[in-house]
């Protein structure tokens, strides 16, 4: 039997219904959507109806989605693209300290480049202070990027409270929604953002396939030259097939946002409430906010418990991930973790567990009976 899975934020399966959007695009239709004959207009109808899935699963223009390699590269055009048109005006960046390496690590290289980094702070939940953001920002700040949900607490950023005081200095506002879309709405025009980036392997979509929303109007320094794919805005030829692939994700997220984010809660719920229950308080802690959280994420602290024994333990029968790992003479914490503040007898027992459409209540019981055992 293979081990139940619960680690859906690291990656999701593709769809079976965009598994069978994608196939006709591995042998039937591999026409070039640049070339004007019969096969490349059909490639081409198969990306414009993919950009419109996703314009609509993110609530912005046709015009605005830029399909890129992943949520990876998205960020990076994003931060590298808007801080480098824009250095004449300013050289400050906000951040927090609770981002994905795909937006820490390239805010640190800026840094090298002459611009200048504030990293706010979270509080205990992992949640930023819009008040720490009007303290911080200036007329000299070019761009904010607060990520909409965190990959490892799964806590939600007051996003558009954080674009209201970006806007008001005239920076961008940017957020990783890697981890929210799909799994709650995420509306670009409600949230107010400049630029969104998102992952489609982490919204039952292909690895390799991502996109990036671009408000109309806001300027980008080009980061590859080629030719004029996506507008003149990310050259290259469309990789067409997990275009497909994540334009039916998208239509699928859209369609069944309410339903699939009540069912990912009630599973969430019923693994924290059982595994507290066996456990005990003495025992378990959760890490993150309590209520403005994502649907779907639950990390739990166990106390004086290694995780990566933990995992390993259970790793045949249950298929989790850890926030921290023991050597013989160090605990290595999570940067999130460290920037909520966790105490280390408590953060180096951290597991997250993460739940998905699929997963059921049978499921959920018998991994509640494995980590139980395991940690007892």
């Amino acid at each position: 039997m293979k081990p139940i899975y619960l680690d859906y934020n690291a990656t999701t399966p593709i769809a079976k219904e965009a598994a069978q959007a994608m196939t006709p695009f591995l042998n039937e239709h591999f026409g070039n959507p640049s070339s004007s004959h019969p096969y490349g207009m059909a490639a081409k109808q198969a990306v414009d109806t993919a950009r419109a899935q996703t314009a609509r699963l993110l609530g912005c223009q046709v015009s605005e989605v830029i399909f890129t390699s992943g949520g990876t590269e998205s960020n990076n055009y994003a931060l590298k693209g808007a801080a480098l048109a824009r250095r004449e005006r300013g050289n400050h960046i906000i951040t927090s300290t609770v981002e994905h390496p795909a937006v820490s690590e390239v805010v640190k290289w800026l840094e090298t480049q002459g611009f200048r980094i504030t990293f706010l702070p979270v509080n205990p939940y992992g949640m930023v202070d819009p008040g720490d953001l009007e303290r911080e920002i200036t007329p000299q700040t070019i761009l904010v990027s607060v990520m909409h949900a965190n990959n490892e607490v799964g806590t939600l950023q007051p996003v558009a409270r954080l674009t209201e005081i970006a806007h008001r200095v005239g920076a961008l506002m940017h957020s990783d929604a890697a981890q929210s879309a799909g799994k709650i709405a995420v509306n670009v025009d409600q949230l107010g953002v400049d630029l969104l980036s998102i992952a489609g392997h982490k919204l039952y979509a292909p690895k390799g396939i991502g996109a990036l929303y671009v408000r109309e109007g806001v300027e980008l320094a080009r980061q590859l030259h080629g030719a004029g794919q996506e507008g003149g805005r990310r050259p290259g030829t469309e990789n067409v097939l997990e275009i497909v692939g994540l334009g039916k994700a998208c239509q699928l997220a859209y369609s069944g946002l309410e339903r699939n984010t009540a069912h990912m809660q009630s599973m969430r719920d019923r693994l924290h409430l059982a595994l507290q229950q066996n456990l005990g308080a003495e025992v378990v802690r959760m890490n993150g906010h309590p209520e403005e959280r994502l649907p779907n994420t639950l990390s739990l602290s166990f106390r004086a418990v290694e995780a990566n024994k933990l995992l390993a333990e259970i790793g045949d029968r249950v298929a989790a991930s850890a926030g921290a790992a023991c050597h013989t003479d160090r605990v290595e914490v999570s940067s999130v973790l460290q920037a909520m503040g966790v105490p280390t007898e408590w953060a180096m027992g951290t597991v997250r567990f993460s739940v998905g459409r699929e997963t059921t209540g049978d499921e959920i019981d018998q991994a509640v009976e494995v980590i139980c055992q395991a940690i007892k």
